[in-house]
């Protein structure tokens, strides 16, 4: 066989096409430990074939990737999966292909793919990506005889029974080429003397009759909901929901299956369409609906319109604006803008629009659906916090992705920010918060013009507010990612923590060790342990999270071997006092993990009271001495008096109580808005060459504490970080209930921050409680029962964040009897 020669027209050799020559002979499969970097330039997901037997996950990935001569599409083998979950595996970074095969299609002629089994992960810099000028234009390196497969040459998936990808790390937003972000409105016209009005359309469903065309303005618009599952023979099962109207009253409308990619992005709130061919069908009364009172219009929820890709197909025209006619009497979009003076007054659930300038944007995180019976699904969101000029307090926005990617991708302080169908959620002691809904839409500054807002009367008074603002003084009151979680638990734990809705579930050591084995990339968890806290230590400076640029660290190769256990290595790690310096002051590469052979994640364990064997402690004296020699120039400590004895009991210690520099938020600036965008946004699915190597500069940081927290049954202990609140312009201080405390080690960890807050902007002295004061009082804690609720959150690599947020007292705790 011989194969395509494409890549070979520059004159250079392409490892890629030496490697499907290789597999070209009659074994298919290729393993060598003298693979050539490629660099990953697009990693795309997609709901997988059904397999017999266990479905190990969901969801199959694409790689592409280029050696800088040519570039090659291939299939990543479910066994490696879990490299994209943590993203180890992701655009912009070099890989070796150490093992791979040639998997011919047996159900289709012409069609087979490159699957990569095995491979190493190059830590820092791609050395790949600098020498190439245009990676698009890279030929794609196909097999000879296969050179019409438009699966190999297209934005469509390797597994030819799907028809489209899926967004990364959501099934929300539009994804891929075959998503039609535009086209002009039709000016054709139109034969409005026979339509129907939307209140005859009752009638005609209970008599079966044909209705007539439709011509209807859209006045609120969901995000995109994919239904897909295994089995489902549908290509692209998609569906939105409007709310239309006309000069009668107001119905839904459902966009179906492949309408959506071709009309879903056209249909914008204000739009006008003309419909024919739709069907009827009696409404679905379990989904959620716009709060729609302020229209004043008649609603009829009895039955909802159908727009279908066939049985029939739906025709739908949309009106160019200039072609509305007055007598055709459509009713303006009507909005409910409030202001933040005016929150307060609202109803819990109630909805609202907001108008704001952002002043802080947190990272985008995840977090996993729950009660979705399909194929696992995450949600995508971030906390935003934006200001109107009639409150002292910023409006706390939890704002979820709406299918809207460019645009939630682009959210970042000094922007001008409008949420609309926002729902209102009121917290006991502490400032209310409002969340998306289905139907919430945003905008930034950018994509305002021809939004029917534009002309609200509140909308005006904003614009006119912001003339009156310096650039310079709102830039100091911005800030940017960070850990960042609303609202904070409540002062008295009343609700039942045992109940797995809760907002933070309690669980047991073993559970929480699962947890943080099987946490994706950016996941948020909030859990709840129950225990004493035996030790408590104050650290100076974060951990950084920058891969060294001076070296190349890879993971070991990734092997599909079924026989591998996934159980975390509990036996022969380094002593406490080796584990305490190297998670403090080191910085491994994200590649470094201890769980590479293994489909499920290991975190970084100790078996205590396990003497390390001689060569290892040779090992961790010769990394660590420098770390120990300048760590125990500062170190402040507290242990309880049993932890010593306890820690020989303990079967395992989950250490996971670094701070990283990605928990820490920073402040906004427009030099490096390009940079903070990227850090603070999901890695996205292809690379660009914008996209930046940029580092950014580690932020100043006044100190945590690593906390050590002992299960009730004393087998597993944990490290946790806390970082108290020290300052009102930190983020986290909004909203924060700050009754005054004595700074004690409990107080301080129950109410979150130290006391009095420090407040820059008027320029206030008080001094902070110094570190050693504050752990003079950690006696106060010997043998206390408590209840820790933690924050986790992958931050990607062997990079797990876990935060405390709130300790209770079990005596003063009132969690309600099972």
């Amino acid at each position: 066989m011989e194969d395509n020669s494409s890549c070979s027209s520059t004159g250079q050799a392409s490892f890629l096409q030496r490697t499907l020559e290789c597999l070209s002979s009659s074994r298919l499969k290729l393993q060598t430990e003298e693979a050539a970097p490629v660099a990953v330039t697009a990693l795309q997901r997609y709901l997988c074939e059904q397999a017999e037997g266990q479905q190990t996950d969901s969801y199959s990935y694409d790689v592409t990737v280029t050696d800088g001569v040519c570039r090659a599409k291939c299939f990543v083998h479910p066994s490696l999966n879990h490299l994209v979950h943590t993203n180890i595996l992701r655009t912009g970074v070099d890989i070796y292909i150490t093992q791979g095969s040639f998997v011919y299609n047996e159900r289709r002629l012409g069609h087979g793919y490159i699957c990569i089994e095995k491979l190493r992960c190059a830590a820092g810099r791609s050395a790949v990506l600098p020498r190439i000028k245009d990676v698009s234009s890279l030929p794609m390196l196909v097999k000879h005889g296969m050179e019409r497969s438009v699966l190999l040459q297209s934005d469509v998936p390797l597994q030819v029974s799907r028809k489209h990808y899926l967004s990364l790390w959501n099934n929300d937003d539009p994804e891929g080429d075959i998503w039609i972000s535009g086209g002009p409105p039709s000016d054709a016209v139109l034969d409005v003397s026979k339509i129907t009005l939307l209140h005859s359309l009752e009638s005609c469903f209970r008599n079966t009759w044909k209705p007539l065309p439709l011509l209807v303005k859209i006045i609120h618009k969901s995000r995109l909901r994919y239904y897909g599952k295994f089995g489902l023979k549908i290509d692209y099962p998609y569906q939105a929901y409007f709310e239309v109207a006309d000069q009668s009253g107001t119905m839904s409308l459902v966009l179906w299956n492949e309408l959506c990619p071709e009309f879903y992005q056209r249909l914008n709130v204000g739009t006008v369409l003309y419909l024919q061919s739709y069907t009827l069908k009696q409404s679905y009364s379990n989904r959620s609906h716009p709060q729609m009172d302020h229209h004043r219009m008649k609603t009829f929820n009895s039955i909802e319109i159908c727009l279908n890709p066939r049985n029939p197909t739906s025709v739908i025209t949309v009106v160019s604006p200039k072609s509305v006619l007055p007598q055709w009497g459509l009713p303006e979009v009507s909005y409910q803008f409030i202001t933040r003076s005016e929150l307060e007054k609202l109803s819990n659930n109630s909805a609202c629009d907001v108008i704001g300038l952002v002043t802080f944007v947190g990272r985008v995180e995840r977090v996993k659906s729950k009660g979705n019976k399909g194929p696992e699904k995450y949600w995508t969101y971030r906390w935003i916090h934006a200001v109107d000029g009639t409150s002292d307090q910023p409006f706390i926005l939890e704002v979820f992705s709406s299918s809207q990617p460019e645009i939630f991708s682009r959210i970042c302080p000094m922007t001008y920010l409008v949420c609309t169908q926002m729902r209102v959620c009121k917290v006991e002691n502490s400032l209310p918060y409002l969340t998306s809904s289905c139907e919430t839409e945003t905008f930034i500054t950018g994509y305002h013009k021809g939004q029917p807002y534009v002309s609200d009367p509140k909308v005006k008074s904003f614009i006119q507010w912001t003339k009156t603002l310096k650039d310079n003084v709102v830039l100091q009151k911005t800030a940017v990612g960070g850990h960042y979680c609303y609202p904070r638990p409540p002062q008295k734990c009343t609700q039942s923590m045992s109940d797995p809705s809760a907002q933070a579930p309690l669980v047991a050591a073993a559970d929480l060790k699962r947890e943080l084995e099987t946490l994706q990339y950016r996941e948020h968890k909030r859990l709840a342990i129950q225990g004493q806290i035996t030790a408590v230590r104050y650290m100076k400076s974060p951990k950084t999270t920058e891969p060294q640029q001076t070296q190349e660290k890879e993971v070991p190769d990734v092997s599909s071997d079924v026989h591998e256990r996934a159980v975390p290595d509990t036996h022969n790690h380094p002593s406490t006092a080796e584990q305490t310096s190297e998670a403090s002051l080191t910085s491994p590469s994200v590649e470094e993990i201890s769980a590479s052979r293994s489909k499920r994640r290991r975190i970084q364990t100790r078996r205590a009271g396990l003497e390390t064997t001689e060569q290892e402690e040779k090992d961790s004296d010769s990394e660590s001495e420098e770390a120990h020699s300048v760590e125990d120039s500062h170190v402040l400590s507290w242990e309880s008096s049993s932890w010593p004895e306890q820690l020989h009991e303990v079967k395992e210690h989950l250490c996971q109580g670094a701070l990283y520099q990605d928990s820490i938020s920073r402040r906004f600036t427009f030099d490096e808005k390009d940079v903070l965008l990227q850090w603070g946004n999901l890695q996205p699915t292809r690379w660009a060459p914008e996209q930046t190597t940029d580092t950014i500069p580690p932020v100043v940081c006044q100190g945590y504490y690593r906390v050590t927290i002992l299960g009730i049954n004393m087998q597993i202990a944990i490290d946790a970080a806390f970082f108290p609140v020290v300052s009102t312009d930190e983020p986290r201080a909004v909203g924060l209930p700050q009754d005054p405390h004595g700074n004690t080690m409990l107080s301080c960890l129950s109410s979150g921050f130290l006391c009095p807050l420090s407040d820059p902007v008027n320029h206030s002295e008080t001094a902070l409680p110094e570190p050693e004061d504050i752990l003079e009082t950690a006696c106060e804690l010997e043998d206390m029962h408590v209840v820790c609720i933690l924050d986790l959150c992958h931050l990607g690599g062997d990079k797990v964040e876990v935060l405390m947020n709130k300790v209770y007292r079990v005596t003063d705790n009132e969690v309600q009897p099972n």
